[in-house]
Formats: structure tokens, C-alpha cells, sequence
């Protein structure tokens, strides 16, 4: 256990390093989720009428997804991507670290980062916006961590169609897209037409963002949340499944 420890807490600050001298990777990690919150407030300002929360509420949890989709998952694939090209990842599994503790490690910087922009936001908006404090910090925590672990999952995944760090742009808007609009948000599910709903409900950030709403407003539905907690779990075995059969450790020649 000791020895795990050690190795990741090694390749963690390896990358924390490697992230410093990268402006692109940095500037996403640390600046441009903020802007997004700034631009997310006018967006959802339209849409938040009769939401939980109301404008400000929308923006928080809005910008609390936006804060993990960007450092985590695109910062993510961009890494992997980096250090495949460069041989690291290859040069990694020689040694007595697993493929999870490379992974992993290699991970760490970006879901601190992150994190810590989380509670950014939360002390922010309770006083800037004048929202209360978290309801249920346990369920915002909870989905706090299984988002980091999912997007991590699919920052992995994504590796596989992505050529070179260049074209990382491209193969992460998909998932950035599809979850800014129908993970709840940019656009709150309630606004959405039932059918239209449930099936959004099944996308990957969905299952997260509703514990990330229930964390800062309390808890809602039961029903509700142990669907979010399914389909958070499938979504993640799906994820562990296919990094194990189609993450490739070597650039392509």
C-alpha cells in the first residue's frame, strides 16, 4: 500500500511538473474554466426560470460541470495523449508501476486541480451570489469523486481516436457537447420534454450532475438518485472494460 503511495504520489508530481511547462494544458486548467462560468450565467439566465435555485444556482452547478468536463476530461486526453507520443506511457510500464497506477498518477494533478476550483465555486457563490451553502455535502462530494473517476475513465478512452495532442480539440467536443446540453448544464433537464428527458438522463455526466444538484439544493427523488447512481456505475464499468481492451500505451506507426 505504502509503495502504491508512493509511486503515484511520484507520477503525480512528474505530471503537476509537465502541466506547469504546458501553457495550452495550464491555461485550460486554470483560467478557462472561469470564463466559462462568466459566459454560463448570461446562458442560462433564460432557462433557469422555475429551477432549483433559480440564475445563480443554474450558474453554480453549471459551472461545476464545466469545471470537470474542461481540467478533468480534455485536460486528461490531452495528457495521455502527450505522454504516449513521447514514449512515457511505454517507458512507465518497464517499471513496478501498474497500468492504474500510470494512469492514475498521471491523473492526479488534474482532478486536484480541479477539486480545488470546485470549492472555489462553492465558497464563491455562497458569497457572491447569495446562495446557501450545500444542503447535502455528502451527495456533492460523492459526485464530486465519481465524476473525476468516470471523466478520467473517459479521457482514457477518448486516447484511442485521438492521434496526436493537436487533434484532442476534436475528439473531446462530442462528450463536451452532448453533456453541456443534456447533462443538465447548460440546459436544466426540467426544461427539457419528457421523453427528451430520459434520455438524457442516460448520458455519461448525467448520473454525476444530478448528485451535484441534489448536493447543493438537497436531496430529491430517491428514485432519482439511485438511477443517477446506476447508470454512474454502468457508464463506468462500460469505461474500465474498454480502456482495458483498446487503450493503446504506443503511438501508432
Amino acid at each position: 500500500m505504502n509503495a502504491t503511495l508512493t509511486r503515484l504520489t511520484a507520477l503525480g508530481r512528474a505530471e503537476l511538473t509537465l502541466l506547469g511547462r504546458n501553457r495550452n494544458n495550464l491555461f485550460i486548467a486554470l483560467l478557462m474554466p472561469l470564463l466559462m462560468i462568466v459566459v454560463l450565467r448570461s446562458t442560462v439566465t433564460q432557462t433557469a426560470e422555475g429551477v432549483s435555485g433559480g440564475v445563480a444556482g443554474a450558474t453554480l452547478v453549471g459551472g461545476t460541470g464545466m469545471v470537470l468536463i474542461l481540467v478533468v476530461y480534455m485536460g486528461l486526453v490531452s495528457a495521455y495523449v502527450a505522454r504516449r507520443e513521447e514514449l512515457v506511457l511505454k517507458r512507465l510500464r518497464t517499471g513496478e508501476a501498474s497500468d492504474l497506477e500510470i494512469l492514475g498518477g498521471a491523473a492526479l494533478p488534474s482532478a486536484a486541480i480541479a477539486l480545488a476550483q470546485c470549492v472555489v465555486l462553492a465558497v464563491g457563490g455562497v458569497l457572491a451570489l447569495d446562495v446557501h451553502a450545500p444542503r447535502r455535502p455528502d451527495l456533492l462530494l460523492l459526485g464530486l469523486v465519481a465524476a473525476v473517476a468516470l471523466l478520467g475513465g473517459l479521457a482514457a478512452l477518448t486516447t484511442v481516436i485521438t492521434r496526436n495532442v493537436e487533434s484532442a480539440g476534436l475528439t473531446t467536443l462530442p462528450l463536451f457537447l452532448v453533456s453541456s446540453m443534456g447533462s443538465g448544464m447548460f440546459v436544466p433537464r426540467e426544461t427539457l420534454p419528457d421523453t427528451l428527458a430520459s434520455v438524457c438522463a442516460l448520458l455519461p455526466m448525467s448520473g454525476v450532475m444530478e448528485f451535484v444538484r441534489a448536493g447543493w439544493f438537497g436531496a430529491g427523488d430517491t428514485g432519482a438518485l439511485i438511477t443517477a447512481a446506476l447508470t454512474t456505475l454502468a457508464w463506468g464499468v462500460i469505461t474500465v472494460f474498454a480502456v482495458r481492451r483498446w487503450f493503446r500505451w504506443e503511438p501508432r506507426r
